[in-house]
């Protein structure tokens, strides 16, 4: 090497030198107090195959992983060919062992946690008969569980040790199986895994059994509600969501939870050892949680027993029910023990009792009522107010209660519908034209009924009830319509079932439309569902597709979405139904709105949508056909108007599991209500008559009441038919006439007071407070043949008839009525 070579690579070194010791730092340590422990859990499984094929799992790109996995004694697949630590993944890096995961307030646990995969291989089975469901401890799910090895166990304990004695954030209660952390979608590492034998070689959390036992014998006494288990729950670790239902959810954590600590007691079902073994693990590792919710628990326990000794609140009568004198009076003279009541002139009653022997002055309309001079104790009186009342606003006044200690209870009845057709048999002459000429043309079927001023003034049925074979032919016998012939109501399900509870519920304080779904339904969370208010969906305005076809694995959002089965179908509804729009942006009428409104009742109430209806709204009014599922509660076919010929299948052209392709006749037709929900929904389902129909008409019209069976307050209705602020047609639940928007259904005369609504079926409601009146057009329309307008859009032939399409008809009746008045 020449010099001057020499000299380029000692300066070319010398440069290099210095660079390094420009770009270096020194780091300089100054320790903060301030930091924790990267891992807080350790997370147990099974791998539920065998270990060749777990290390083909776990070890090869593409698969899952673990930090360690713990093979089995005597198993023909591992050439080792017994128990031993292998590291898979360095504690230090993330392993992808726990998935979607939920515990003690922390989610992925993949970011926090220590898994350890144990060879072992249950075997297990799903029954495809029974309703769709992936839940791993479904009633559709049979596993049988083998025992663990006990050498592998052994090591199980000695790896467990050891790694929780190098990282002390693991507390005995962060010491999970994988079933714990994700009890919807996981079962491992089983009943059999022996827990008790960690918790014995110093692993884990356990209770004692005295404990347990006190709590036991509490909670037999007076079991705790199933929101207190709920929250005792999700206090120890578990992600279970209160809901005071027993929901799925909660039964797979229930599962979940036995299987850990009550392995001889997986029953998932949520009963009194199970809470007492939740209240004994608080008791014991979180102390204070367990004291406020024993807190709870004893406010609940005397709540219940209140209940069950206290009377139930006075129900108010009639639309003036009133004791006088009243013990707040107004501090104006004119006002105090005054009423107004609704009326029709040579009409109305007075119902009056005393505590005491008394008298009274009492007026109605100005004139003083010729009473009995002195009301005897505890007697009922009932006065006819037929020579005082007129139509429309009526006045009472009562003054003069002597003695001054003397108190009278004061009742006048809503009115009831008198039937006065005869006198209006020709009025209608071009409404009946019009419909008879139809049904001569191969329109099935009617029944038109009309209530003016608190009077049936037209009940006439038309045609047949069923008409055709299942072919389209004409049946040789057909079966005719009647004046009572049942209906399947369709979307008017949402008003006379879903709509009427909810007012009915606001009327008793359970309700607030204002609130978010999700103070009613806690579960209704995430892609913007907490923004949504339960008014949003009674005025159609949450954004919701108008429908999904729960029933058809080929829907299109996915197989995710198949159920048959109510209880799945209520979970996608709350927790998995996308919306297709923004919050607010549009009114775009939805059944999936109604399906969630019908569950918000059965929330508030704990009845089914069904049972409150009939119990709280339809029995009271003494109404007998309105009802769900009428098959199953003592009526038969004949009794129903037919709707489609084939079932669902659009004459042949649709099918799915399980899909009836006989003549409807009694069934809800509707395919969400009948297949997902089991026939009773919040958007379908209901049947009723004409007749039923005209009372909850006359009901609404008399301002929430009928009879002595008063419903809601006037005022309820106002704020239920009121327009929305930006989308005029609709207000809450019912739609409007809206100033002839909707004049398709309400026809170009309603006054812009008029609401309703339409079924699917071929059945229409106007109600109408400005001329007292209501018109029930039910018809079987859809009981028709099908014809194809082209080859993506089938047409029932009687949707072609202008008495299937309502406004005609709408329309026709209010020219009858109010051309005679102008005469």
């Amino acid at each position: 090497m020449t010099s001057r070579s020499f000299r380029g690579v000692l300066l070319w070194t010398l440069c290099a030198l210095l660079l390094i010791s420009c770009s270096s730092r020194r780091v300089i340590e100054m320790p903060s107090a301030n930091y924790g422990e990267r891992v807080k859990s350790l997370v147990l499984h099974f791998t539920a195959i065998d270990y060749a094929r777990s290390v083909t799992a776990l070890v090869d790109e593409g698969g899952l992983s673990s930090h360690y996995l713990i093979p089995e004694s005597n198993d023909p697949s591992d050439p080792g060919g017994k128990p031993r630590i292998i590291r898979l993944v360095d504690e230090n890096m993330r392993a992808w062992h726990a998935g979607r995961s939920y515990w003690q307030g922390r989610t992925g646990l993949n970011d926090h946690s220590i898994g350890i995969e144990i060879v072992n291989v249950p075997e297990c089975e799903r029954d495809g008969d029974m309703a769709p469901s992936l839940a791993e401890h479904g009633s559709n799910r049979l596993c049988f569980f083998p025992d663990y090895d006990p050498a592998q166990i052994e090591v199980v304990i000695e790896l467990v040790k050891d790694i929780i004695a190098r990282h002390p954030d693991i507390e005995p209660t962060a010491v999970v199986g994988h079933s714990d952390i994700a009890f919807d979608r996981k079962n491992d590492p089983g009943p059999r895994f022996p827990w008790f034998e960690l918790y014995q070689a110093g692993v884990g959390a356990w209770y004692d059994n005295e404990t347990l036992a006190d709590y036991w014998k509490t909670f037999n006494e007076q079991p705790a509600s199933i929101g207190l288990l709920q929250s005792a729950l999700r206090a120890y670790g578990y992600g279970v969501i209160e809901t005071g239902i027993a929901d799925t959810s909660t039964l797979n954590a229930i599962s979940a939870f036995q299987m850990h600590f009550l392995p001889w007691h997986v029953s998932g079902e949520p009963d009194s050892r199970t809470t007492a073994a939740v209240f004994a693990l608080l008791d014991k590792y979180f102390p204070e949680q367990k004291d406020a919710l024993l807190s709870r628990y004893e406010k609940e326990r005397e709540l219940a027993i209140a209940t069950a000794e206290s009377e139930l609140p006075g129900v108010r009568r009639g639309q003036v029910d009133a004791v006088l004198p009243d013990l707040r009076p107004s501090k104006r003279a004119f006002v105090k023990d005054r009423f107004a009541f609704k009326s029709y002139a040579g009409r109305g009653e007075l119902i009056i009792e005393s505590n005491l022997p008394a008298s009274a002055t009492v007026s109605v309309n100005g004139e003083v009522l010729s009473l009995d001079d002195e009301f005897a104790a505890d007697n009922t009186y009932r006065y006819s107010l037929a020579r005082r009342t007129r139509t429309g606003i009526n006045t009472l006044a009562v003054s003069n209660i002597e003695p001054a200690e003397a108190q009278l209870h004061i009742q006048v009845p809503y009115p009831e519908l008198k039937d006065n057709t005869q006198a209006y048999q020709n009025r209608f002459t071009a409404v009946d034209e019009l419909i008879h000429q139809e049904v001569a043309e191969g329109f099935p079927g009617a029944v038109l009924l009309i209530v003016k001023d608190g009077e049936i003034i037209k009940r006439t049925a038309y045609g047949y009830q069923k008409r055709y074979d299942e072919n389209g032919l004409p049946l040789a016998s057909p079966q005719p319509m009647r004046t009572d012939t049942i209906f399947d109501l369709a979307s008017n399900t949402k008003m006379f079932a879903t709509t009427l509870a909810l007012m009915h519920l606001v009327e008793t304080g359970q309700l607030d439309v204002t609130q978010p779904i999700k103070h009613y339904l806690p579960e209704y969370q995430g892609a913007g569902r907490e923004a949504r208010r339960v008014s949003d969906l009674l005025s159609h305005q949450s954004g919701y597709s108008p429908s999904i076809a729960f029933y058809d694995p080929e829907n299109p959002l996915g197989k995710r979405f198949y159920s048959q089965s109510r209880q799945r179908t209520s979970e996608l509804l709350i927790t998995q139904a996308p919306f297709e729009v923004s919050n607010g942006l549009n009114a775009s009428y939805s059944d999936i709105n109604f399906m969630l409104l019908g569950l918000i009742v059965e929330r508030i109430t704990g009845m089914p949508l069904d049972r409150y209806c009939e119990e709280w709204l339809y029995q009271p009014l003494g109404l007998k056909n309105t009802l769900f599922n009428p098959l199953q509660k003592g009526h038969h076919k004949g009794e129903f108007a037919a709707t489609e010929l084939r079932g669902n299948t659009r004459d042949g052209r649709i099918t799915f599991p399980n899909i009836r392709e006989y003549t409807l006749q009694g069934e809800v037709h509707d395919e969400k209500a009948f297949y997902a929900m089991q026939g009773v929904s919040g958007h379908a389902g209901l049947f009723s008559t004409a007749d039923e129909l005209a009372v909850m008409a006359q009901m609404l019209l008399n301002g929430g009441g009928y009879g002595e069976t008063h419903v809601f307050d006037s005022n309820i209705i106002n704020a239920f038919t009121k327009p929305d602020n930006r989308f005029w047609h609709y207000g809450l639940g019912w739609r409007r006439a809206a100033n002839g928007t909707n004049r398709w259904h309400f026809g170009p005369y309603a006054s812009d007071l008029a609401f309703g609504h339409t079924g699917w079926t071929g059945t229409a409601t106007v109600i109408d407070p400005a001329l007292d009146l209501a018109v029930i057009l039910l018809t079987n329309a859809r009981h028709s043949p099908i014809v194809e307008e082209d080859e993506e859009k089938l047409q029932f032939t009687g949707k072609q008839f202008e008495t299937g399409r309502y406004g005609s008809i709408v329309s026709l009746v209010y020219e009858a009525i109010l051309n005679k008045q102008a005469n």
